[in-house]
């Protein structure tokens, strides 16, 4: 398939989407350059956004569309330290986007809550987990959760490219961010209505361009 083929169809199912379709882009071309440099996509955010980061999660560290077998030389690798187990695991292993979703660590987020701020957690796990070639992906239908905002300045400092997935105004996040897709909705509902095609886009953009 041609470059952007999976958002090209994403438009034409969502024509309300026609004037966040150069960010999709753009996002894409972004998260793109971070697979290709070994780096890893970071993503949060709260309540349904919490759950949408999960969701992308899903999509990105398995096959989505495709099946993604594990390239012939890893598989060989696998069954020389044990022919069994190599012959399970390189039949099952799939090739993976690496993308860690920060709102599941419930140790971590409880323990930064109770004992310092709860509101700089996402921030702490961007600090923790961040290198300049990951991109920190941040959901927020309005567009101003604090620690989704905390954690994309954090990004910032660490010379890391910033996404923002947010409502019809971007809110206090676009100001952080290197990319913001701006969905055409303000309700938060109507923001994920939004937000789930958008993000299955991005994905399949991805598994298109790296796997066969």
């Amino acid at each position: 398939m041609k470059k952007y083929a999976y958002i090209e169809q994403l438009l034409e199912r969502y024509p309300a989407l026609s004037g966040a379709g150069e960010s999709i882009k753009h996002s894409a071309d972004i998260l793109a350059d971070c697979y290709v440099q070994g780096g890893k996509i970071l993503i949060a955010g709260n309540g349904g956004s919490a759950a949408d980061s999960e969701h992308i999660v899903g999509e990105l560290m398995k096959g989505f569309v495709k099946a993604r077998k594990v390239p012939d030389d890893y598989a060989g690798e696998l069954k020389k330290i044990d022919e069994e187990a190599g012959m399970v695991l390189s039949k099952c292993l799939q090739q993976a986007v690496p993308a860690i979703a920060l709102c599941g660590h419930t140790s971590l987020s409880t323990a930064y809550l109770n004992d310092v701020d709860g509101t700089v957690g996402f921030a702490q796990q961007v600090y923790g987990y961040g290198k300049k070639e990951d991109v920190f992906l941040g959901i927020s239908t309005s567009g101003n959760s604090k620690n989704v905002i905390y954690a994309a300045i954090a990004a910032k400092a660490k010379n890391m490219k910033v996404i923002g997935l947010t409502g019809e105004t971007g809110g206090r996040l676009k100001d952080y961010c290197d990319v913001t897709i701006k969905v055409p909705a303000t309700e938060p509902y109507k923001v994920q209505e939004y937000h789930l095609p958008v993000y299955h886009a991005l994905c399949l953009e991805l598994e298109e361009r790296f796997f066969e």
